[in-house]
């Protein structure tokens, strides 16, 4: 329907820029979305919004997809308010428990969600024309944004779900030092990639979140992982955030596509991170076996690793394909996640199969 970086949906909304929107404020938010409203209730013990107030939160959300491709002038002033009132409603039903059991240690996601609904405004701000280069800033800070999240929620879960699912006694190593200054470094290094993306200064940056996430990677690594699909899809796309970082110094330094890193950091960190993670919580949440997952999660990660590889190493040695190669990697990206929702929507609309509230 529309030809590749060229096309416009309705309102002069050019496709590539709603692409960019959409995986940043429409799938990721919404996957950040789902685990933090499920991990606060376990966290402070507080019921989390649902039933009408659930329903409310989801029209707002796909009501935002929606609209896009609906003519008229009113239609994007109007997208802005739903699609941020989307936002502004899920930071305050995660902070609302935080605040009322006073579990100050879960504040940082409550200012990362509101970060998000602060770009999608600076982002709209732009699309209309109102803020010179808002559409840049509001893009690159949601998606920096929510790249924090995946660490935050990453050091949380995976170094525990890697010790809980061996099978065997494994204890992950955490350094305090990588901790604290991977998080400083990150911010950093995004507002300097945001306002000077080409800087020495930013591929510097990169090297050394390279080092710092490469060394929290590395103590966190058994080789067991591999014969747990739940594992090493989160090992994995960890691993591609990693690459993604040392991608970006190499964009700077030899003059390759930043898109590369990018896509790195996009579909094979958060891509895969986001499934593993939606594909375990979706289990202990409806009452199924985590130690015993699907089978065909192993060929739905296994897509995923083909298509971030057809879409950020391919395109360096083959870039006289690189439509086709986008075209291939979207193709695997859509049938990894079909598979997924086949496999899973059954068990996520019925009752838990232990018969405890879902």
């Amino acid at each position: 329907m529309y030809t590749f970086g060229k096309g416009m949906l309705a309102n002069d909304y050019p496709i590539i820029t709603w692409h960019a929107h959409e995986m940043i404020f429409g799938f990721t938010a919404a996957t950040i979305t789902g685990f933090l409203l499920t991990a606060v209730k376990n966290w402070t013990g507080i019921q989390t919004v649902q039933h009408k107030p659930l329903l409310i939160l989801f029209l707002l959300w796909l009501i935002s997809r929606v609209l896009a491709f609906v003519p008229g002038a009113w239609v994007l002033p109007t997208l802005a308010v739903i699609d941020s009132a989307f936002l502004l409603f899920v930071t305050w039903a995660f902070s609302s428990p935080v605040f009322k059991q006073k579990q100050w240690n879960h504040l940082a996601f409550s200012g990362k969600l509101l970060l998000l609904f602060l770009a999608n405004i600076v982002f709209y701000l732009g699309l209309l024309g109102v803020l010179d280069n808002g559409i840049h800033y509001g893009l690159y800070a949601g998606f920096y944004t929510a790249l924090a999240v995946i660490f935050n929620m990453g050091r949380r879960v995976i170094p525990f779900f890697i010790e809980k699912g061996l099978g065997c006694p494994f204890q992950a190593t955490n350094h305090k030092w990588v901790d604290a200054s991977s998080l400083w470094l990150f911010l950093v290094f995004s507002i300097s990639d945001i306002f000077y993306p080409a800087s020495i200064v930013t591929a510097i940056l990169a090297i050394a979140l390279v080092i710092l996430h490469g060394t929290r990677l590395s103590g966190w690594y058994h080789p067991g992982i591999w014969k747990k699909s739940l594992l090493w899809v989160l090992v994995a796309g960890y691993s591609w955030i990693v690459l993604g970082f040392l991608l970006k110094a190499v964009a700077i330094i030899f003059g390759i596509s930043p898109f590369l890193a990018l896509h790195a950091f996009a579909y094979g960190g958060i891509g895969m991170v986001t499934s593993g993670m939606m594909a375990r919580v979706s289990l202990g949440h409806t009452g199924n076996n985590v130690f015993e997952p699907p089978k065909i999660l192993n060929i739905i990660f296994a897509l995923l690793f083909v298509g971030a590889i057809v879409r950020v190493i391919l395109p360096i040695f083959m870039g006289q394909f690189y439509l086709h190669l986008i075209g291939l990697s979207q193709a695997l990206w859509i049938t990894a996640f079909l598979i997924f929702f086949i496999r899973y929507a059954p068990m996520l609309i019925k009752a838990r199969v232990d018969g405890r509230p879902g």
